[in-house]
């Protein structure tokens, strides 16, 4: 039987913004599972955004060191609504094969999406649901 990726823990420093936050992005309202998670069903997957003082933990949480990729049917809206909910889109000006991060592109590997980087400081990318590769 097949692994399955069932939760993804994003690091977050303020729990209830975090719950404003992807609710906004996501349009979902999530869950709050514990004082410091927050989770949302993407798919098969939970998102499950983690304040560990709010949890009780002693431990200060860093934001992911990667991208964490979520796939959406409108690109247009979904940018909008994060720059609205104090999201900000990829300070990464790279404009070599890949094109600008923040706009909305097409990737050489066929994807269109975009760069962005949450109120946490963890590196997020929107792929529009029809372009994913998925390396198959």
């Amino acid at each position: 039987m097949t692994p399955t990726l069932f939760r993804v823990i994003l690091p977050v420093s303020d729990v209830d913004r975090a719950a404003e936050f992807y609710g906004a992005v996501l349009g979902l309202p999530g869950k709050r599972v514990s004082p410091g998670r927050h989770y949302f069903r993407c798919g098969q997957t939970i998102l499950a955004c983690f304040d560990a003082k709010a949890e009780g933990d002693a431990i200060d949480t860093k934001p992911n060191p990667d991208h964490i990729y979520f796939a959406v049917d409108d690109l247009e809206s979904t940018s909008t609504a994060l720059q609205e909910a104090g999201g900000t889109l990829s300070d990464v000006d790279d404009r070599g094969p890949m094109g600008p991060m923040g706009e909305i592109a097409t990737r050489p590997w066929g994807e269109r999406s975009f760069y962005a980087i949450d109120p946490f400081g963890n590196k997020i990318c929107f792929v529009d649901r029809s372009t994913m590769f998925t390396g198959d």
